[in-house]
Order: structure tokens, then C-alpha cells, then sequence
């Protein structure tokens, strides 16, 4: 019944990513009293892409050709080491906040490499951007979980989610509003959202993600497209399930899966249309300032450790 769970989660993300995507945009352009396609829009263009003609530049190598399909991979396994729709998956007592970081981090070195064999100068500049956020995100990821991880005396994130479960009043204390706060920040800045980055954009001196993508066409760069959203999705989902775990069960029974896919998806829906209205008000930070985002995340990270370790939960 585990693998049943298993599938559940992994339709759950590869339907849902797309529409999260599309419903955050539409939402922006609402606001900005625009017109907006619906929510639908990023799946009739993944399909639009995966019937167009792939072109390769002529300076391409190996690693350009072989990076989407190795983001889109890694990033599908990061997926199936995440409680977003259950807590019983196949091995889950194996995969630790370490995999998935790792997994996460895989995904971008590949993309950052496939920009950097295609022999162009924005792919080499998107790559060099996309390693500089890289060395300074992960960190701050790994801190923010291991502070959650404290309470829970296990770097397992199934056993963390667990925990909370068992223990909700541990969430109502100082490590876990610090670690919410550097995850906010990873989630932005790990899914290429404003301040960070602008995925709407294609100035010459403010892409970072985008700038490893305009060489690729067809289905490679739908791939890519796909992998991006459901990056943002599992990182959504991961906090809301990491700070409040309603919802999910510790059961195989399929009505109770059923239950969990519609809790998990509005509260994603509801975290991707507060992120969308907080970029409405946001403009994109300088290239230079960006670090000192990241820098403060990872000081959050390290203060809620700091706080895990020396300071008590407010609720019993």
C-alpha cells in the first residue's frame, strides 16, 4: 500500500506543479489589473513544447543535452523522499533532510553545467550566478531542518513530520519561527522568485535561471519548465507540512490518502497565492544584495538551532 502512496504523491506533483504556477500568475496579473490566462496556461505550453522541434547550438556538448532530463530526474526523486501526501512511502525511513538537499543541489549543478557547455555567453553567466546562490541557499536549508530535526532527535524528515504530529505544541516556539523564516527565504530564492530572481524576465543583467535556458528548445527546456515547478511545489509543501502536519496520516487507507492529496493541495495553493500577492509588492533586488538575503538566512538557520538546543517550546 506504501507504493500506492508513493504514485498518489508523485501524480499529485506532476499534475499540480504546473497549475500552482499557473494560478500565481494569474493572481499577479489580476492585481495588476491585467489580463491573465488561467490557470491552465502552463500545461498548454509544456504541451506547445514537447511537440516543437529540438535545436541544439552548434558549440553544444554532452552535458547540454544530458542536464534536463538529469534536473527533471533528480528533482522527481527529491519528490519521493518528501511526506507531502503521506507519511507511510516506500523507504521513507531511510531518506533524510541530507538526501533531499543533496538531491536538490544535483539537479542545479547539472542545469549550471549543461548552461556552461552550451558555449554562450548568458549561459555561462546564468551559471556562475546559479552556483553563487547555490553555495550560499544550501547551508541555510540544512540548518533550518536541523533545528526542526532537534525535537525530533532524527534527521529523518518523515520522523520529524511525526513528531510535530505527536508533539504540536512544539511548533509554538522560538527555533521553529526562525527556521520558518531562513525556509521562506530558501523557498524564494531556491524556486527563482522575486527579490532573487524574476522568471518573467529577460534583461541581460538581471537573468540568473533564465539566463541557462535560452538555448534550449522543445522538450528539453519543457522538462526544465516542469522541474522548476515542481521544485516550487515540494519546497511549498515541505513547510506547510514541516510547521503544520493536518492532514496527514499515518495510514494507507485510501479514502484517508484521498483526504490527505485535497488538505496538502489547498494548503500549497494557499502558500503559492501569498507568495504570489507578497511579489506583487516586491521589486527585484541587485545582483550584489542578493547575498545578504541569503546571508540572513542563514543566520535565521543558525539562531534556531542556537534556539532548539537552549530554548523551550512556549506549549507543552
Amino acid at each position: 500500500m506504501t507504493i500506492i502512496s508513493l504514485c498518489a504523491q508523485i501524480v499529485f506533483i506532476l499534475t499540480g506543479s504546473p497549475l500552482v504556477v499557473g494560478l500565481m500568475s494569474w493572481i499577479k496579473n489580476r492585481i495588476e489589473g491585467r489580463r491573465s490566462a488561467d490557470v491552465l496556461q502552463p500545461w498548454r505550453e509544456t504541451r506547445k513544447l514537447f511537440s516543437k522541434q529540438v535545436l541544439y547550438p552548434q558549440t553544444a556538448g554532452g552535458f547540454f543535452r544530458f542536464a534536463p532530463l538529469a534536473l527533471f530526474a533528480s528533482t522527481l526523486s527529491a519528490s519521493a523522499m518528501i511526506p507531502l501526501v503521506s507519511i507511510e512511502l516506500p523507504f521513507s525511513s531511510t531518506f533524510d533532510l541530507f538526501w533531499v538537499v543533496g538531491f536538490f543541489l544535483l539537479g542545479s549543478v547539472f542545469l549550471a553545467l549543461g548552461a556552461l557547455d552550451s558555449g554562450t555567453v548568458f549561459g555561462g553567466m546564468g551559471a556562475s550566478r546559479e552556483m553563487m546562490i547555490v553555495a550560499l541557499l544550501e547551508p541555510s536549508i540544512l540548518m533550518s531542518v536541523y533545528a526542526l530535526s532537534i525535537r525530533a532527535h532524527s534527521s529523518n524528515i518523515f520522523a520529524i513530520v511525526r513528531a510535530t504530529i505527536l508533539h504540536p505544541g512544539q511548533i509554538a516556539s522560538p527555533a521553529s519561527a526562525l527556521s520558518f523564516a531562513a525556509l521562506v527565504i530558501v523557498v524564494i530564492a531556491e524556486s527563482g522568485r522575486l527579490p532573487v530572481d524574476n522568471p518573467n524576465t529577460h534583461l541581460e543583467l538581471t537573468m540568473i535561471h533564465e539566463a541557462m535556458t535560452l538555448e534550449y528548445s522543445g522538450y528539453p527546456l519543457a522538462l526544465i519548465k516542469w522541474a522548476s515547478a515542481i521544485r516550487l511545489v515540494l519546497l511549498l509543501g515541505l513547510i506547510s507540512n514541516l510547521f503544520l502536519p493536518e492532514g496527514l496520516f499515518d495510514s494507507t487507507n485510501l479514502v484517508l490518502l484521498g483526504v490527505s492529496v485535497l488538505i496538502t493541495g489547498a494548503k500549497v495553493t494557499l502558500l503559492a497565492s501569498i507568495l504570489a500577492l507578497a511579489e506583487v509588492h516586491m521589486a527585484k533586488l541587485r545582483l550584489f544584495r542578493v547575498p545578504e538575503l541569503l546571508g540572513g538566512s542563514f543566520v535565521l538557520g543558525l539562531l534556531s538551532v542556537t534556539a532548539s538546543l537552549y530554548l523551550p517550546p512556549i506549549l507543552k
